[in-house]
């Protein structure tokens, strides 16, 4: 899960799903296939086996699976006191929301579906009267397959970044897009190995569904079951009252219907006249709410004439309080795993066990661990978290460099769980030995911590001017979600200057996250009262099509990063109303748009304000960024700089860079006087210091940097009470 860590890390996503597909927000649920209170259709296998009945193929694929289901009743239960397993895989995927559900959800979700395959949930004890002693210990077992089809050990959860999460609408696209895209294993999961369960941002208006066993797809991944991210669990997205839809599509999975049958919705009065081909399960109509005293149907009478309250406490009906199986289905769901062409007898043999990791057997195969923030400012806290698989009893944190940094009190080296507070500026490397007592593994991530050094002061301008790439600087991060093109130092053209920020966008895969996120800010000498700000900048945008819709996001923060706050939106045509069929590049200032932020209040005049701009693409056209600007006072449409690049010098070249030799500082000065030259690292640390007597109009400053270890650095040259920062490369 190496490239998952950066969406449970970073705190840079945040809601911004539902903006890109809320047209899934208009889709009408049907009420009658609705539990009370809900806005989602609890089960739709019923719509999908309905959907599939012209289907010649699938038609003859349940046939055949029926008849081999007939063939094992009629040998009655031969596998008594046998324990099933079925080794499961979740597929989580997201776009950077509350999709992206934790780990500890999935083995939330885990531990509730073998508690109630076995019987082990309490409130069987509290069965309706009329049905106590009926609830059954289906004795099938669930556990995380820990070996992906390759041969590669993983943890049982593989995860995939696409919009797709949120298009259910075509749920063979979205496991196409697993397939394509997650972090384990890019290939076919076979459904006859492993029981796929995807976990999505929707699934076409529904909480759940699957499909029943049958020898059409008996093999394909898309035998598995799709289900909801609020559906998944107890606990994180999940709740009480939605944690037994698993239960329910598993339930199917393993050939059962609803209680009511397999064709209508709950609540369809014709459904008297038809059954769950299960014995011991009344004849019912299904409700949508716990409504105990329920008997919609008079064709069920007992052995002694008596009519049979409906079993709303089942698990296959659409009650809030479902908390049995009968032994009749105990005995339906376990027939089904002793039938070979659909696939499920595989899954449940010993030799397919062992080949997916699911025999109970676990050891160390990866060291692994995420952060809850890796860019932090001095003095604050990271909580590491140990994500090693499958099997750890011991950890050995090591950081370095070993001094700027120290644990919170209770967390060691030796934690699983280690906070820990940097209060030195600089890159940080992370390393963590796991162990399971016998063996051991390795997960090093270098530079993996970032904290900010002293605070940017106003007024502060960005232009891009003084660098040669956007690559490892110390005042800028870049983030790349798709591990694609991302932010970049376009050195041709700006809006002011000849430089400026780029996304090659054209004729990328839909769909894109990408930031630039600031350092840290001092605004805390604004007034709180009185005082004003204007965040101001400049982009340069064409749509591709007509129909594109692509978004620029600013958000802000206060309390550098630990929350941010969205402040401006620009979407659609908001953004640009003007198509360009080729990549495109602005051609004069005119192509620039200036737009003015006022909207930075007084509870982020703060020592460690940052601003993130965030642009989310749809394989539309190329963005440009320049002029970021933030300054006291009201909006201005000339660049508001303290800068000494926009006072006193001009002309700036800092070359050879990279270097291995002597750094020449070429540059026009519009006075006389002294100067200070600093070399520091990238934690702020002087390493060089030298003052300096500028001539008027050019000067050359030539500084030999063969003392200095290979790496990156910072020329810092301060002048007429301002100062300029120019970073470059010893090789």
């Amino acid at each position: 899960m190496k490239h998952l860590y950066f969406l449970a890390t970073f705190l840079f996503v945040l809601g911004s799903s539902s903006s890109v597909f809320s047209q899934n927000n208009k889709r009408t649920p049907d009420p009658q296939n609705t539990r009370e209170g809900e806005s989602v259709e609890y089960c739709i296998t019923h719509k999908k086996h309905n959907a599939l009945l012209n289907n010649a193929d699938y038609l003859k694929g349940l046939q055949e699976a029926d008849a081999a289901f007939d063939e094992v009743a009629k040998k009655g239960n031969q596998n008594k006191g046998t324990i099933y397993t079925i080794p499961v895989v979740f597929h989580v995927m997201h776009f950077g929301g509350i999709e992206n559900i934790s780990d500890e959800q999935i083995l939330n979700a885990l531990a509730i579906l073998n508690r109630d395959y076995r019987k082990q949930n309490a409130d069987t004890a509290n069965v309706h009267p009329d049905f106590q002693g009926m609830p059954a210990d289906i004795e099938i077992e669930f556990k995380l397959a820990t070996i992906a089809p390759n041969g590669q050990c993983f943890n049982g959860i593989t995860r995939t970044f696409s919009p797709m999460s949120y298009q259910g609408d075509d749920g063979d696209a979205q496991v196409d897009a697993i397939i394509a895209g997650n972090n384990v294993y890019n290939g076919s999961w076979a459904g006859n190995k492993y029981l796929n369960i995807f976990v999505c941002g929707d699934i076409g208006g529904a909480a759940g569904y699957t499909y029943k066993p049958s020898t059409w797809g008996a093999t394909s991944m898309k035998n598995g079951i799709w289900i909801l991210h609020d559906y998944v669990g107890a606990i994180g997205t999940g709740g009480v009252g939605t944690s037994r839809a698993l239960t329910h599509e598993v339930g199917h999975w393993l050939n059962l219907d609803h209680t009511w049958g397999g064709n209508n919705n709950p609540g369809n009065t014709t459904s008297c006249s038809t059954d769950d081909n299960v014995q011991d399960t009344p004849n019912c109509i299904g409700v949508t709410a716990c409504l105990l005293n329920s008997n919609t149907c008079n064709s069920d009478n007992n052995y002694w004439g008596f009519d049979i309250r409906d079993n709303v406490e089942n698990y296959m009906d659409y009650s809030y309080c479902s908390k049995m199986y009968t032994e009749g289905q105990r005995t339906r769901m376990r027939n089904a795993l002793q039938v070979a062409n659909t696939g499920r007898a595989n899954v449940v043999s010993a030799a397919n066990l062992a080949a997916v990791g699911a025999t109970g057997t676990t050891y160390l195969c990866k060291a692994d661990f995420s952060a809850d923030k890796v860019t932090i400012c001095a003095g604050n806290e990271v909580q590491f978290s140990d994500e090693s698989y499958n099997a750890v009893t011991g950890w050995s944190w090591q950081i370095t460099p070993n001094t700027g940094w120290s644990f919170a009190t209770g967390s060691t080296a030796n934690s699983a769980n280690p906070l820990v507070i940097f209060n030195t500026p600089g890159m940080y490397n992370i390393q963590l030995t796991a162990t399971d007592g016998t063996n051991s593994d390795v997960e090093d991530k270098p530079s993996f911590i970032r904290v900010l050094g002293t605070p940017e002061t106003l007024p502060y301008w960005e232009g891009f001017e003084n660098y040669t790439s956007l690559n490892n600087l110390p005042n800028w991060e870049v983030y790349n979600a798709n591990n694609n093109n991302a932010f970049e130092l376009e050195s041709a053209f700006g809006h002011t200057g000849t430089k400026c920020a780029k996304l090659s966008n054209f004729g990328q895969t839909p769909s894109n996250i990408d930031e630039l996120i600031s350092t840290n800010i001092d605004l805390s000498g604004i007034d709180t009262n009185s005082g004003t700000v204007t965040l101001s900048f400049r982009y340069a945008y064409r749509k591709r099509t007509a129909a594109d819709y692509e978004f620029l996001k600013v958000f802000i923060t206060g309390n550098c990063g630990e929350n941010w706050a969205q402040r401006k939106t620009l979407g659609g045509n908001q953004l640009s109303n003007q198509t360009s069929v080729t990549a495109w590049a602005p051609s004069s200032q005119a192509d620039w748009v200036t737009i003015h932020m006022t909207n930075v209040t007084a509870n982020y005049f703060t020592d460690n304000f940052r601003m993130r701009f965030r642009f989310e693409g749809e394989g539309g056209n190329n963005f440009y960024l320049d002029d970021i600007n933030i300054y006291s006072g009201g909006p201005s449409n000339d660049l508001v700089v303290a800068g000494i690049e926009h006072q006193s010098l001009t002309e700036l070249s800092l070359y050879p860079n990279p270097t291995d030799s002597d750094l020449h500082l070429s540059f026009s000065s519009l006075f006389a006087g002294s100067a200070q030259l600093k070399v520091t690292d990238l934690a702020g640390k002087v390493v060089q210091a030298h003052p300096l007597y500028l001539q008027e109009g050019k000067n050359m400053i030539i500084t030999q940097t063969n003392q200095l270890a290979s790496g990156s650095y910072l020329l810092k040259l301060e002048f007429n009470g301002a100062a300029t920062t120019l970073p470059f490369v010893v090789e």
